[in-house]
Order: C-alpha cells, then structure tokens, then sequence
C-alpha cells in the first residue's frame, strides 16, 4: 500500500487528508510511466487547486512538480526505461504521492549532476524564471526589471538568473530577513515595502522614468504597485496571484495613460510542445551545472505534513524553496 494526499473538498489546509492506495500493472497506460517518488516541489499554485481558486474535478491529489525513479513503463513508451530518473512540473495534478503514472512526454531527464531534493525544488520555479525572461521579456545586459516577491522561490532564482546577465534587478520583500537573503542571491536593489514606499523607491531608482517591465506574481496587493512602477510603454507581468487574484479592472483608465501592455502568461502554455519543455529544462539544467544559479531548500517535509506546509507558504514567511520527502 502506498499513501498520497487527497482533497475531496476544497477549502484551508486542513482538508489535504492522508489516504492508502494501490497500483497494479493493469493500471499504467501504454504512454505512461510508473514514477517511485523521491523528491516533491512546493509551488504557491498547490493552494488555489486546495482552495478551489484554480477549480480542478474533485477528488483530486494536488501537486505539479516531482523527481522520482522509473519502476514500470508503458508498452508504447520510447523515452525511458525502467531505472531512469526523470521530473515533471506539469498537469495531471498528483505528485503529493509515493508512488503515480505519468505521461512520458511531459517527463524528462534529470542530469546526475543534479540532486533529486535540488532538482524538485527548482524545476517548475526555475523553468517560470526561464520563460518570464527569455520568452515573455527578454531581459538584457543593463536592463532594469522589477521583480515582486524577490526573497521567495521564484524569486531568488530570478535574482541570481539577472545577475548572471548583467541585468539590475529591483525586488521587492516583506521584512529583514528576506533583504539579506536577496541581496545574497544577485539583487541589485531591495525594497522593504514594510517600511518604504515601493512606487518612490523605484523612480528614485530609474531617475523618474519607471521599469520596462514587472514581473508580479504577488497579484491583488501589488496590482496598482506595478501599474504606477512602469514607464510608457512598459509591460505588466502579471504570472501569479500569492495575494489574490487581480481586481477587476478599468483597461482604459489603468492601462491607456502610459500606453502600457499586459499579459498574464503561465509555464503550462510556453511549454506546451516537447520541444518547448525540453529546451526550457535543459536551458535551466545548463544554468544550475555552469554555477550561474544554485537552489535554496528553506526546509524540508514528510508527505504525512502537507497541512502545515500549505500553512507555512500561505503565510508568507517562508523563503526559499520547500519540499516534500514520500
């Protein structure tokens, strides 16, 4: 018998419940393989499926992102073997499990250079930083970005992936402790918006002019932030809702006075071919093995804790990247 956490209600942490299942060999499609879990990702979008913002056909098991041994393929499967170690950050939801089959080919390689903790820490927050900069703005050498939340997982592989550009970035935290840790991982400028006017720090910082482009993934509490942090012509980013999801909004009185564009992008659709995801996860793997990025696990959970892991990160207290051992 394998455990697994299932939701058959959505609402606070406390309805991720602990069940024991089985699996047989009837069960694995012909594209499919059998993944023997290793390491679990945490990702912010683990809550709106439990809370309901995201709504997904109850009951389910939540969970987007993994790294695990193949034990069994599917008949018609090419690219693995059994014994193989892959990852996925991609639907069907399902990796808060021991033990699950999945598609091949939304599975990859993971290199050997790469440990299982590090790499389910980083796979779908590293590949978001890896289309947000190469895909949906192309960041360049002397460029100024702004960049919320820049002490949490995303954002301290976007801080490191900036400075390893040569782009300045300007991230925004909740307290003192994350400003250190910013700083530590490549930003360039950090605003305690606890204490300091965000929108005047930035125009300080740009000499009156604004940001090219936002990225926000913090959504309801920074939505008015980021419009008045662009310059004309500029691009909101708008790739998550930590906060929140984005208020309704007057397009013409937000966005007409500066000519601004937006766009709300996600990894689900910049990397929907294969060919998409296996260039996006080997451009992140070539970063992590070049040094120009390392992870950052702020701690580590049995599969048996998922309630408090979803309490920790909706507090928004946690740095880093959190994980799950099955």
């Amino acid at each position: 018998m394998y455990k697994k956490i299932v939701i058959n209600q959505v609402g606070a942490p406390e309805v991720l419940k602990v069940v024991e299942y089985t699996l047989n060999e009837n069960m694995l499609r012909p594209h499919e393989i059998r993944i023997k879990h290793l390491s679990i990702g945490v990702n912010f979008i683990d809550t709106y499926h439990r809370s309901g913002l995201y709504p997904a056909k109850l009951p389910i098991t939540p969970g987007l992102e993994a790294v695990g041994e193949v034990v069994m393929v599917g008949n018609k499967v090419k690219r693995f073997r059994v014994g193989d170690r892959v990852g996925y950050c991609a639907p069907p939801l399902g990796a808060y499990s021991e033990v699950r089959d999945f598609p091949e080919e939304k599975a990859f390689l993971i290199p050997k250079e790469i440990s299982s903790d590090d790499a389910a820490s980083i796979l779908l927050k590293g590949m978001t930083v890896e289309y947000l900069f190469n895909r949906t703005y192309k960041i360049k050498p002397g460029d100024t970005v702004l960049f919320h939340a820049a002490a949490g997982g995303v954002g301290l592989i976007a801080c490191q992936w900036a400075r390893s550009i040569g782009c300045k970035l300007i991230g925004t935290v909740g307290n003192e402790e994350k400003e250190e840790v910013a700083k530590k991982n490549g930003c360039s400028h950090v605003i305690n918006y606890t204490k300091e006017d965000v929108v005047k720090s930035v125009m300080e910082k740009t000499d009156g002019k604004g940001v090219a482009v936002v990225y926000d993934g913090v959504g309801k509490d920074t939505f008015d932030i980021s419009i008045d942090c662009l310059s004309k012509r500029g691009l909101f980013v708008s790739f998550g809702n930590a906060s929140g999801m984005t208020p309704v909004t007057d397009l013409f009185k937000s966005f007409h006075p500066k000519n601004l564009f937006f766009t709300r992008p996600s990894l689900m659709v910049y990397n929907e071919s294969r060919e998409e995801l296996e260039k996006s996860s080997d451009t992140l793997f070539r970063m992590i093995l070049e040094k120009k990025i390392q992870t950052l696990i702020s701690q580590r959970y049995s599969l048996l804790d998922a309630t408090r892991v979803h309490k920790d990160l909706e507090s928004r207290k946690t740095f880093g990247s959190l994980i799950i051992k099955p």
